[in-house]
């Protein structure tokens, strides 16, 4: 291998096993070119995840694979919802496409793999009650419990009542002081009215 694709070689190494998935973007920023990705990935030596993401073969995998390659391709997006959900585990739906919020006015990405699905949240929504887990050296930004409860109720009509309710006692019997907390999430997002009958019936009866 000649001196400068062998260099090429070590910096795309290098910067994968830093970060774990990385952009064809972030690749020719470290001073590799397109060819040289394309001819690593086709060697083997790497992994094309799909158009313009990267990983080491011999990566391990973590149960949230799927969730850190939809950040790397949409990092201002948050995963929500029944994915949300699934994230926390609470719940054992399987959605076949990952839930995903994106500002109201922000750019609606096109990804095909893996499948997406946007909901849009207002500026002030999308900043409120979002954990960062690190996954695969990808940040995962992801709705917490109480918020992804009230917007399983908020979005009922998507997700169905029966999923939301499903969260909410999964979430209530894992911890029955977390009331409190989803009370004030539905309240923030305009949802308690909706909400408060079903809270309050689990928490009479024990869930």
């Amino acid at each position: 291998m000649p001196g400068a694709a062998k260099n090429q070689t070590e910096k795309a190494f290098a910067l994968l096993r830093k970060q774990g998935i990385v952009r064809l973007s972030e690749l020719v920023s470290a001073g590799l070119n397109p060819a040289t990705v394309a001819r690593l990935a086709r060697e083997g030596l790497i992994t094309r995840l799909t158009r313009g993401l990267y990983q080491l073969p011999d990566a391990d995998l973590a149960t949230e694979h799927d969730f850190a390659e939809a950040c790397k391709l949409v990092p201002k997006g948050v995963i929500c919802l029944v994915s949300a959900l699934q994230f926390h585990d609470l719940t054992d739906q399987l959605p076949r496409a990952i839930w995903m919020a994106i500002g109201s006015s922000a750019w609606k990405p096109r990804v095909t793999s893996p499948a997406l699905r946007f909901v849009r949240f207002g500026k002030a929504t999308l900043a409120e009650g979002i954990e960062k887990h690190k996954v695969e050296g990808v940040v995962v930004r992801v709705t917490d419990i109480p918020y992804t409860i009230a917007d399983c109720f908020r979005f009922r009509s998507k997700v169905g009542l029966d999923v939301a309710i499903e969260g909410l006692r999964a979430a209530l019997r894992r911890r029955p002081t977390m009331a409190d907390a989803i009370m004030k999430a539905a309240q923030h997002r305009r949802i308690w009215t909706k909400l408060r009958p079903y809270l309050e019936a689990m928490l009479d009866h024990g869930g």
